[in-house]
Parts: structure tokens; sequence; C-alpha cells
């Protein structure tokens, strides 16, 4: 790496661990970001799972208390959505370079549509159904929902939290906690996938990890500072422009 794409990584990292902690959304950044260094479709996506780990798990050591109060109900959950994350990652290597770089601009898309609507998709799915009457429904909606998360990913948090709530577990605290546990432990387990399959560039996750880390810190800070809506507006401008780009560019 030249000094020059080393800054332009860390600088990336911090914008996109500081856009984390106020707005989410920030692989939309990280992503094309990665690509922009010279790395490879799937390399840059399966890089990026490392890179913005740290902004991922940044909220679990706050939730301590509500993790504890959840017991072995956790179990299955990991589990279906651990195995949902580990079969979208071996799709991601099965699919190969060629079959991702074409869904590049319908995954962006996708991602940007379920952060602008995934919370009106979220309160739609929790009035809708229960507990009770959705049984085995909901944990196929969570392993189908995890095999995005173990190829792509982004924008995948509401739903994960939608689930959840629909689950029974009503207080928002207790479900956001699940919800950032379940996307810690499947992106653990995608960059184990992808490291031993070697797609993971060590170097340039490193230097992203580190401006996210900071990043997320200082986005943490200045949260209560920032009007989220604002922001969000921002991220789904740009989704949307990078959707088209893509778009134009398989033409």
């Amino acid at each position: 790496m030249t000094i020059q794409t080393i800054m332009f990584l860390v600088g990336i990292g911090v914008f996109g661990g500081a856009w984390n902690a106020v707005a989410g959304g920030a692989t939309l950044f990280t992503f094309p970001a990665l690509m922009a260094a010279g790395l490879p479709p799937v390399v840059a996506n399966a890089t990026n799972y490392l890179a913005m780990l740290p902004s991922n798990a940044a909220a679990l050591p706050a939730y301590r208390r509500e993790l504890a109060g959840v017991g072995l109900v956790i179990v299955p959950l990991l589990v279906v959505s651990g195995l949902g994350a580990i079969a979208g990652s071996l799709l991601l290597l099965v699919s190969g370079e060629a079959v991702f770089e074409a869904l590049i601009p319908a995954l962006v898309l996708l991602a940007t549509g379920l952060f602008a609507f995934g919370e009106r998709l979220r309160k739609r799915m929790v009035a809708g159904l229960n507990g009770s009457s959705a049984g085995v429904l909901l944990y196929v909606a969570l392993f189908v929902f995890s095999i995005y998360g173990g190829y792509f990913g982004a924008g995948l948090g509401i739903i994960l939290l939608a689930i959840v709530q629909i689950m029974g577990f009503s207080s928002f605290h207790v479900a956001n906690s699940l919800k950032n546990l379940l996307a810690t432990s499947f992106t653990i387990l995608s960059i184990v996938v992808f490291g031993v399959s070697g797609l993971i560039a060590w170097p340039e996750a490193g230097v992203v990890m580190c401006g996210s880390t900071f990043g997320g810190y200082f986005g943490a800070r200045c949260a209560r500072l920032v009007n989220e809506k604002y922001l969000r507006v921002g991220v789904i401008a740009f989704g949307i422009i990078l959707s088209i780009v893509y778009f134009a560019k398989a033409d």
C-alpha cells in the first residue's frame, strides 16, 4: 500500500465508524472505498467484514446485563443465524467473482432499501405477527436473512431487530442487545470462512479497523449533537447514486 492509500483507508475507517455510531449504514461507504483502493469486489466485501467488526461489536459491553438476563434462549438463535451466515459466506466463495460483481448493483440497492424502509417494515412485522403464531417461520426468516448477512449483509440490522422482537423480546434494549450479538457472531463466523479461504486483505482491513475504532468512539460522543434524520437521508441518497453508477457500469 502507498501512503496515499493508507491515509485514504484510515479516513474512510474514521468516517465509517463515526457514521455507524450515529446513523448506521457505513458499509455503503466502506465497501466501495475498499474497491477504490484496488481490491477486487469479493476481496473488498470479505475485508469489509473484518474492517467494520469493532464498530459492529462496540455496543455489546454496554448490554451485558440485558444479555445475561436472556439465558439459554439465545442458543438456538445463535445456531440458526450462524448456520445461515456460514451458508452465505460459502455461497460467496462458490459463486465467485463474476457472479458477485454482477450482483453488486442489486445488493447495494437492496441494502439502501433496507436502510430506508427497514424501520417501517419492522413495525409492520411486529404488528402482524407474534411469537406464538409465527413459530418456525421466524427461525426460517432468521436463517434466510443470515444467509444474506454472510454474503453481503449491509442494512440487515433492522430486520434482525424485528425478528427478535416478534419472538417475544418486547423490550427494545433486550431486543437490540440480541440483534447486536447475532450480527457480531455471524460477522465473526463469516470472517473465519473468508480468512481460511484467503479472501481477506489483512493490511487494508487493519488500517480501516484502526480508523473505524477511533471513528466509532468519536461518533458515539458526538451522536447527540447531530440530527440523525439528515444523516439517514444522506446515506439513502448516496446508496441510490451508487446503485445507479453500478447499474450503469454493468450495462
